[in-house]
This record gives structure tokens, sequence and C-alpha cells, in this order.
């Protein structure tokens, strides 16, 4: 119906269909002579003195060693990777215009003939909004998490633990943007309902509504490290405790939760990771545009919001534009590298008093 194809259209089409037929022979002759090979080499190594636990012991150090180098080789590259197109920026936007600027609209022309503003990159907006829906997310989560950590722990019966946790660990499976959903249609509207029943104005998109949801999703995990760092806790401490006069609640306040630091830090922080990282609730329910504003009533955005925004569309990867995500992408990488350091100092100074 379209046509007979030209000449030398239908001989490259022969050639092709030649050529496949040639590469499957190949790739058929090519394993089996790899099987016979190997087949060969496992034949001559099994005799009386082949020691078949060492050799495998080899082969899955090896396996873990390469493992464990492509990880670090692949940080490195992307630190690497960071740091060359930070610096590709911060030779177009000077450093302190971006770290101590007030105003983010990074709105440039891309073609000669387009009219646009000249572009402001002052990133204060952008790291404030992260922390305060980060705030309000930490504010839900860690004392639900740790609450419901502890009765699980010692309080509840082994019957309500044993249908609780399961559910309660269902929510980290749970793909965020279904509590982008959730927050969208339900939680921003009965904010807005309830602010204008008591004469509040309240924006469409709020902190409080990403950040609120965020705090849900956060909840399993802190609950979970909090929970697993209790019961790693020697039962001796417990028993001491109460053989010393003290209620299961003092108990818990004053021996457990304090031996269990390292562990409950090591959840918080993740929380607080997974917090400044969350992209798509923020997206879909806290805005784009950038505010100067710590009120939770009102529209914010986030990092991670901002650099999924700008490395969508056609702009080149000279273009500031497109260059502040990746500085936008460093400074969240060294606030969480600095977040690590700090928590991993507290783990080691209470470990060390209760070794």
């Amino acid at each position: 119906m379209f046509g007979t194809p030209e000449p030398w259209k239908i001989e490259a089409a022969e050639r092709l269909v030649r050529y496949s037929r040639i590469a499957d022979w190949l790739l058929v002759a090519l394993v089996a002579i790899a099987a016979t090979i190997l087949l060969w080499l496992a034949r001559r190594s099994v005799s009386e003195q082949f020691r078949a636990r060492q050799g495998t012991e080899r082969i899955v150090l090896g396996l873990m060693v390469f493992c464990a180098s492509a990880a670090i080789f692949v940080t490195i590259g992307i630190v690497f990777a960071l740091t060359f197109e930070t610096i590709k920026f911060f030779q177009i936007v000077p450093v302190t215009e971006f770290l101590f600027g007030t105003s983010w609209e990074p709105q440039i022309p891309i073609r000669e003939d387009q009219v646009a503003a000249e572009g402001a990159f002052g990133a204060i907006p952008v790291f404030l909004g992260t922390i305060v829906i980060s705030a309000v997310a930490l504010f839900v989560a860690v004392p639900v998490g740790l609450m419901t950590a502890i009765y699980l722990n010692e309080f509840a019966p082994h019957r309500v633990r044993k249908a609780v946790k399961p559910v309660l660990e269902i929510l980290a499976g749970v793909p965020t943007v279904v509590y982008g959903f959730f927050a969208v249609l339900t939680v921003a509207p009965a904010i807005r309902q309830f602010a204008a029943s008591i004469g509040v104005d309240v924006a469409p998109n709020t902190a409080l509504a990403a950040g609120g949801v965020m705090g849900i999703m956060l909840i399993p995990f802190i609950s979970s490290f909090a929970d697993d760092a209790l019961s790693a806790v020697p039962r001796s401490l417990r028993d001491g405790a109460l053989a010393l006069g003290a209620t299961r609640g003092e108990m818990m306040l004053n021996v457990l939760f304090p031996a269990a630091i390292p562990g409950i830090v090591g959840g918080v922080l993740l929380a607080v990771s997974r917090a400044i990282g969350e992209t798509m609730i923020v997206v879909m329910a806290a805005g784009l545009i950038a505010k100067m504003t710590i009120n939770p009533l009102d529209s914010v955005t986030a990092v991670t919001v901002q650099i999924v925004t700008l490395l969508i569309g056609d702009t080149s990867f000279d273009n500031p534009k497109t260059l502040s995500a990746f500085a936008l992408g460093m400074m969240l990488f060294l606030a969480t590298l600095i977040i690590n350091v700090f928590a991993l100092r507290i783990v080691r100074k209470y470990r060390e008093i209760y070794d």
C-alpha cells in the first residue's frame, strides 16, 4: 500500500537479514565453544585433592570485593560529576550570590530572540523551603514513630505487636506518588476547609500538607529502627532496673532508651535523609515557587523539586539554568554528609558509654 521500495533499500534489507542470521549462528557456536571449555576446566579441576569450599569462598570474596569497589567508584564518579558541573556554574554565577541571595528565579533567555528575565540564583528560599517541609515531617514522624516503637517493644501484648508491626511497615512500601495524591486530594483540601472555617488564609499548596503526609511516610522507618535498637539492648539492663524497683516506664525512659540511642539516631537520620530527598510529595502538595517564608501554611518548594524542574526541557548543559541544578545537588550532598558525620559522633559517644 506504500508502493515498491527502492532497489537499494531491498538490497540493504536482505544484507541485514543475512548478517543477522550469521550473527545468530556465531552466537550459538560461541556459546557451544565456551560451554565446552568450561566443562573441560571443571572436569580437570575435580580430583581427590580438590577443595570446593576454598574455591567457593574465593569466588564469593571476589564478588563482594567487586560489588564494594563498584559502589565506591560510583560514589566517587557522582562526586566528581557534581563538582565539575558546580565549578562551571560558579564560574558564571558568583558563589556569594548563590549562597546568600534571597531571590530564586532561574528563568533566562535560551535563544537570542527570546524575551526572559536575566535570572536570579539566590538559593536561600529553596533551602528554607526544604527545611520547613522536613521540619514539619519530622515533627509528625519522630514522636509518633518513637512512641509506637516504645509501645510495641515493651507495653503491647504479643498478639497486638504481631498484628500491628507488619501493618505499620506496609506504609514503607507505599509509592510516594500515592502519598502525593493523598496529600493533594485529601489533606490539602481538609486544611483549606478548616482554615476557612476559622478565618485563616491558606495557599492551595502548603508545606503543612506536604510535610504532614511525608511524616506519615517516615513513621515506619523511625519505628522499625527504634524497635530494633530497643530489642538489641542486653536483657540484663532491663532485668536489673526492674529488680531495683523501677517501673516499666522508668526502666524504658532511664535505661533502655539511652542505651538504644545509637540505633534510634540512625533511624531518625534515615528519616531526615528521606525527607530531604523526597520529590513527588513536594511537587504535588507543596508547590514549585521558591518563597522566603517559614509559614507552613504557605506554598514553598524544595531542592529536589528544583533539580527536577531545571533538568526538564531542551536547555543546553552549558546554561546557568541547567548548571544550577548541579550546584543544588552539591549543596544537598554536603548537607547530608554533615548530618551523617554529626550523627556518627553522637553514636560513637553513646556507644562508648554503654559498651
